[in-house]
């Protein structure tokens, strides 16, 4: 019966998506007014699934690219009002996987009779 966790998994893996688009943010943010900096951005959760899926693994790393956003006069691509919005969509994502595998982990224990 609990030979086959997947959506654990999942969840684990949309947290560990959502920490890494927090870390390409701030990253982002923090070269904002560098000349020629170029941001980067995650792939999306569901590109990484598919990815997953294909390879049969959750275990493999989210891939980073440069962003396609326009660039300013001294090169700059980041855009901090973007940049914010994926942070702040990236702590609801976070807060969302968290909630759905603690609340996997409570029906788990329950079916085996060690509720909280």
């Amino acid at each position: 019966m609990f030979s086959n966790m997947d959506v654990l998994k999942v969840y684990s893996a949309m947290a560990r998506h959502a920490a890494e688009n927090q870390k390409v943010s701030a990253t982002n943010i923090a070269h904002a007014n560098d000349p020629g900096y170029k941001a980067s951005e995650v792939e999306s959760f569901e590109a990484f699934l598919g990815r997953a899926m294909t390879q049969g693994t959750m275990q493999t790393d989210f891939k980073v690219e440069l962003a396609n956003t326009p660039t300013s006069p001294n090169g700059n691509s980041v855009n901090l009002e973007h940049e914010l919005y994926k942070s702040a969509e990236a702590m609801g994502q976070h807060q969302m996987a968290l909630t759905v595998y603690t609340k996997s982990l409570d029906l788990l224990r329950t079916a085996i009779g060690k509720g909280r």
